[in-house]
């Protein structure tokens, strides 16, 4: 298959079941939510590293926030169930708790599953903090030095996908890195979804485990290394010299399929050789996109 005269590999991503709460936040401004979710989500691009994988979902207008003020939604994801409640207090405790003129907001409010935050966060108020109920759910009113902080009891936890993605082969690295960001720009609008590392792109694709090292949980996908080609077994055509991937989460497969297919269209540009997708022969990830049924259907539900 082509697009736009660019190869789309037979192949598929391979993806993982996490868990994701949606964290909504505001501010008494566009520019104090904006610093507040750049905090939140920094360093959470891979669980293998950072225990947690979070992006900006979206920026929110004060019609569409619990309290009419400027907001940002994200998402953040785990692997356990059980780890969530720790990541999102970690992260709220220390970037949310301490921007000036935040509240913080469940954005899965019809989730059973539950996971405890202001009910652990109040006790920062050591004994002066107030509870109110809303709308049926539990808020806590935290005295800080500026006012209040305002945050929710709990927050709603569901099943999503983490791991969706697309390699971008290209004849060289400018022509890789500008097909990258403009898939990025077509993806960013979509709801559902984040791309978790720096600008959604990633330039130290991995594969698991390590030839040499045991302790290595992952290390540098060598048969997409252009440099390695007379050392290494080489998966990449004789012109493609340098590549990047996008990874995609989503709080579910169609998220992810529309996702990528418009990421893959707009990557589809001169100086792209081929598309293809990192997997681990289908025995690790439950969830597989397949790249040509995303490209020439556009319904792939990522099975």
């Amino acid at each position: 298959m082509l697009v736009h005269d660019v190869l789309i590999e037979e192949t598929f991503a391979e993806a993982f079941t996490m868990r994701a709460a949606r964290i909504l936040v505001t501010a008494a401004s566009p520019r104090w939510a904006r610093e507040c979710a750049l905090k939140l989500t920094g360093f959470a691009t891979s669980v293998i590293g950072c225990k947690c994988e979070a992006g900006i979902e979206r920026e929110l207008a004060p019609d569409e926030t619990p309290d009419g003020r400027p907001g940002v939604s994200m998402l953040l994801m785990v692997m356990a169930k059980d780890e969530l409640a720790t990541r999102l207090v970690e992260r709220i405790g220390q970037t949310v708790l301490t921007c000036p003129t935040t509240a913080c907001y469940d954005g899965f409010p019809d989730a059973p599953d539950r996971a405890p935050v202001g009910k652990l966060l109040r006790y920062f108020g050591d004994g002066f903090q107030g509870s109110k109920q809303i709308g049926g759910r539990r808020f806590w009113r935290v005295p800080v030095m500026e006012d209040e902080f305002l945050v929710q009891d709990d927050f709603g936890m569901v099943k999503a996908i983490g791991g969706g993605n697309f390699l971008i082969q290209a004849r060289d690295a400018a022509d890789a890195l500008g097909a990258a960001e403009a898939a990025v720009d077509a993806m960013s609008p979509l709801p559902g979804i984040i791309m978790p590392f720096p600008g959604g792109v990633v330039r130290s694709g991995s594969k698991v485990g390590s030839r040499r090292t045991k302790a290595m949980i992952a290390s540098t996908n060598d048969a997409y290394c252009p440099t390695l080609r007379a050392v290494a077994a080489s998966a990449l055509a004789e012109d493609v010299n340098s590549v990047l991937e996008i990874v995609i989460n989503g709080v579910d497969a169609p998220a992810i399929s529309r996702a990528m297919r418009a990421g893959i269209e707009a990557a589809c540009r001169p100086g792209v050789v081929a598309i293809g997708a990192g997997n681990y022969g289908g025995k690790l990830g439950p969830h597989h996109f397949h790249l040509r049924r995303i490209m020439g259907e556009g319904d792939d539900t990522g099975t």
